[in-house]
């Protein structure tokens, strides 16, 4: 199936720049530009386009109040933001996500145009063929015994995650029962931003991990744009340890990198991989399995692209596979709260 794509930006290169990465692609169809958001909406309407992409900034109605009217016009018409890497820009992609959008991709900076081409390319091209795909059979999940103690919960996700993320921890008490870590595959400044909007929304303590960080009870630590997260044993307790390793799966921070290391120290942990395209952290989770940790998985339905969570379902490593909003008490069911001494022997 080739995915029809519909460009919105008010930059005349940019443009040309989208189309020429698109284009080249036989997968996919470029079947229009738009300058301006009464040209997008028209477009929309003539072509009936299968992805937007969507310039952050654009004069006149802005690229939110241009996602809302979309939303309104096309429910399900995946929209992906293009996004400069600026702190603005990446708190105005965060309430594109939160308002719709599929997902983003990052604008170049400063390369030459063999490299901007190629940035551009990485991204965007496959989540357009995510977003447009089909993510194949539904299998029945692995229904095994649960572990008897979960040590941490250990999360990933990528397309759709920050909305997943959103929905999730806003379910989960302060009071939980063990340190969360956290895999959103996001570049630095998004995933500060990222972790203090989730902080300001839930009960839990949200942050940008620092490395050498000890994991406590009740926090939850967001994996740093461009760095992996491993979880490590020291002699006072569990730590985070950070590094610029090879990316897996192109991605740095990788769910992969995180799980495994989770495996490697030997902890009951019990794995959640929500919405994203690829199969990062399927050797993730077949590690933490094999440990006989726990993995639960979003289902299709609820997951904006059903990649990752795919992967493990169909590798029959899921415990459950579960609508979005079903996850958080079950991972409650699996890991309790925290007795009040242990609740009250840490800072924040």
């Amino acid at each position: 199936m080739t995915a029809r794509v519909l460009i919105v930006d008010d930059s005349t290169v940019a443009r040309r720049l989208l189309t020429e990465v698109l284009a080249g692609d036989p997968t996919i169809e470029v079947v229009g530009t738009a300058s301006d958001a009464d040209s997008a909406l028209a477009k929309i309407a003539q072509l009936t386009p299968d992805v937007v992409t969507l310039d952050v900034d654009l004069p006149g109605r802005n690229g939110l109040d241009l996602l809302v009217d979309i939303r309104k016009a096309s429910p399900r018409l995946p929209v992906i933001m293009v996004s400069a890497s600026t702190q603005q820009a990446a708190t105005t992609t965060l309430d594109a996500l939160a308002r719709g959008a599929s997902d983003y991709v990052t604008k170049p900076s400063g390369l030459p145009r063999d490299q901007a081409l190629a940035h551009i390319r990485d991204q965007l091209v496959p989540r357009v063929r995510a977003l447009t795909g089909s993510a194949g059979p539904r299998t029945v999940a692995r229904r095994g015994t649960p572990s008897p103690r979960v040590e941490l919960l250990a999360i990933g996700a990528s397309t759709g995650g920050p909305n997943a993320l959103d929905q999730l921890f806003r379910g989960l008490p302060a009071d939980l029962a063990v340190p969360v870590v956290v895999v959103q595959h996001m570049p630095p400044t998004f995933t500060r931003l990222l972790s203090e909007r989730l902080d300001s929304r839930g009960p839990l303590r949200f942050a940008e991990a620092v490395d050498g960080e000890p994991l406590r009870p009740g926090r939850v630590l967001l994996a740093p744009g461009d760095h992996h997260l491993r979880v490590v044993r020291r002699r006072d307790g569990l730590a985070v340890a950070l590094d610029r390793g090879p990316p897996e799966h192109s991605c740095r921070p990788a769910v992969d990198v995180m799980l495994r290391s989770i495996a490697e120290a030997g902890l009951a942990a019990l794995a959640v991989i929500l919405t994203g395209m690829g199969q990062d952290g399927l050797l993730g989770c077949q590690a933490i399995h094999d440990r006989g940790g726990q993995v639960l998985a979003q289902d299709e339905a609820t997951s904006v692209v059903w990649g990752m969570p795919g992967f493990v379902a169909r590798a029959g490593l899921a415990a459950r596979v579960l609508p979005l909003v079903d996850l958080a008490p079950e991972i409650l069911s699996r890991v309790g709260t925290a007795p009040p001494l242990v609740r009250g022997c840490h800072g924040a």
